[in-house]
């Protein structure tokens, strides 16, 4: 997120309020839907619009402003937990490593933050009771599905170089073809230096492509079944056609390999090919003074003018070493992402929905964030949110929520706090609520066949809880108590939120599954609630302001009324 977005944040946090239902015939939380003045059914929810003022549309546009914002220039874990992290140092919080070190005590009113090797991270609000007696907990994810580079990516192949990839996550391979993509990730060298990499999110950036057949020659290919006509294998991307020539004599043009990270003038490099290049190294410390120019690589003499075996990819590979001054061997130690190069935008001519790429989960991560953030008094519980990695692969790894992360974080704090022991650590958790933040499946009307709609969430409608996920007879689900579902429908109608419950499609149809079933096994009551998608796990998702607006108050009465 750009440092206007961060000051901007700061005043939304005071703008964005409860508001109550406003207009006749809206029973408790808009549960009376209106058809000629009468009802159609008890349990159908109301659309949140009709309840809203000038104020509240002003406080939804707001947010919908920064929402889209964030989730255009946060396109991969890291980015989005470095943007959480600055944020939350703009709202008072400190490094809870610094406060170990320091052996610092901490009290009612502090605030820390923690993170796991930059892809997952945890914000405490320290409340007026002691942690003993439970935390209000907002656990979301930030990574998303997405190609990513394999470990020797690079290839040429009839005059092309292209990267090798792997998916990540579950995806349609199809939605993958003939998009404009962006490489975002990191490449970490073996003298301990490690280069930021982004590039096809600048308007003066290159972007890359997976390609597709024509349909003049894809008779058979359409023939198969969805999951066979793009193999996994096939999903590479097209990233350069130029060979590297030698004696060719001065080229028009510049080869631009993206703009350094500020977006600033790229500085000009020349080729030993007589090939200009654009782009400076983005190293930490690294200067453009430090990249190699044209005069630290020597052109071979008339006799030595043997043609490259690989011409293209050795071009590729020059104008790598020129940007970022990394080898091919450095891709063996790198994390580079590939995602839908663009910004979200507003969708419809009313503007009433965001599309636009990773809102599941970063939907429900960014309002969690924001409600964190919004508490500018002292909780009565301790307010923490969790924002992890590796869901949609299984939540697993070190930067999962399956990890020790979060348990260790809540030892330290709880050390700090006076409260330590592993004892008083599990009493903590098993007195904890949590809300698991993911997003649900909307109800589309164009596949309404795997629906059913009175079970199902409608965007526009409000925050979605969904007691329970899973498939085929909730296997793999949290499946929340009865009398926390009641808690919690409380806290939202005392508060004014507009919300729907939901299951995620027919039974026997599919299924999914979030990480609210991992804090459960500490004995806390957790249920899992976000806002409804369309096209999700698709390259561009679908949202509804409304939706995103309720979802941040809901996640901020839970933090102080749960």
């Amino acid at each position: 997120m750009q440092r206007a977005s961060h000051a901007r944040l700061l005043t939304i946090c005071g703008r964005l309020r409860f508001r109550g239902f406003a207009g006749a015939g809206l029973g408790d939380n808009g549960a009376k839907q209106e058809n000629g003045g009468e009802r159609t059914h008890d349990m159908e929810r109301d659309v949140a619009w009709k309840k809203y003022d000038e104020a509240d549309l002003e406080a939804l546009e707001h947010l919908a402003a920064e929402y889209i914002d964030f989730i255009s220039d946060n396109k991969t874990e890291r980015e989005c937990a470095a943007s959480a992290v600055a944020l939350a140092e703009e709202h008072g919080y400190l490094p809870l490593d610094q406060a170990v070190r320091e052996g610092r005590a901490l009290k009612a009113g502090d605030k820390v933050w923690a993170q796991a090797h930059g892809k997952a991270l945890i914000l405490a609000h320290l409340g007026q009771r002691p942690l003993e007696q439970g935390l209000n907990i907002l656990g979301a994810h930030i990574d998303s599905p997405r190609l990513d580079l394999k470990q020797n990516p690079l290839y040429e192949s009839n005059g092309f170089t292209l990267f090798d990839t792997h998916y990540y996550g579950g995806i349609k391979n199809y939605q993958w073809v003939t998009l404009p993509l962006a490489l975002h990730g990191v490449i970490a060298k073996k003298d301990g230096t490690v280069v930021d990499v982004k590039v096809g999110d600048d308007p003066d950036d290159p972007v890359f492509c997976v390609t597709d057949l024509l349909i003049h020659l894809a008779g058979k290919q359409m023939a198969k079944k969805a999951n066979e006509v793009v193999e996994g294998e096939d999903l590479d991307i097209l990233m350069g056609n130029r060979p590297l020539t030698c004696g060719s004599g001065s080229l028009d043009g510049t080869q631009s390999l993206g703009s350094p990270g500020s977006h600033g003038q790229s500085a000009g490099l020349s080729g030993s090919c007589g090939t200009r290049l654009v782009g400076t190294a983005e190293a930490p410390g690294e200067s453009a003074a430090s990249v190699a120019t044209s005069e630290d690589v020597q052109a071979p003499a008339d006799g030595e003018k043997e043609e490259e075996k690989e011409p293209v990819k050795a071009f590729a590979l020059k104008l790598l070493a020129e940007k970022y001054g990394i080898e091919e061997e450095d891709f063996l130690s790198a994390e580079i992402e590939v995602v839908p190069a663009g910004r979200a935008r507003d969708l419809g001519f009313d503007r009433s929905m965001v599309i636009g790429y990773g809102q599941d989960d970063r939907v429900c991560a960014y309002t969690s964030l924001v409600a964190q953030l919004a508490l500018a008094e002292t909780p009565e519980k301790t307010a923490v949110c969790v924002l992890v990695d590796k869901e949609e692969i299984g939540s697993v790894g070190a930067t999962g929520m399956a990890s020790q992360f979060f348990e260790n974080a809540m030892a330290e704090i709880m050390e700090l706090a006076g409260e330590g022991g592993p004892l008083p650590l599990r009493r903590a958790l098993a007195a904890s609520s949590m809300l698991s933040s993911d997003v649900s499946a909307g109800f589309d009307p164009a596949y309404a066949s795997a629906f059913e709609a009175k079970n199902s969430a409608f965007l526009g409608r409000g925050l979605v809880f969904n007691k329970y996920t899973g498939s085929r007879g909730k296997s793999g689900s949290n499946d929340a108590n009865a009398e926390y579902v009641a808690r919690i429908r409380r806290v939202m109608d005392d508060a004014g939120v507009s919300f729907q419950t939901a299951e995620l499609g027919k039974v026997d149809v599919g299924g999914g599954g979030t990480i609210a079933y991992i804090p459960a096994k500490y004995g806390m009551d957790v249920i899992d609630s976000g806002v409804a998608v369309l096209s999700m796990h698709s390259p561009w998702e679908v949202t509804s302001k409304a939706d995103i607006y309720e979802a941040f108050k809901g996640y901020e009465a839970f933090l102080k009324n749960a």
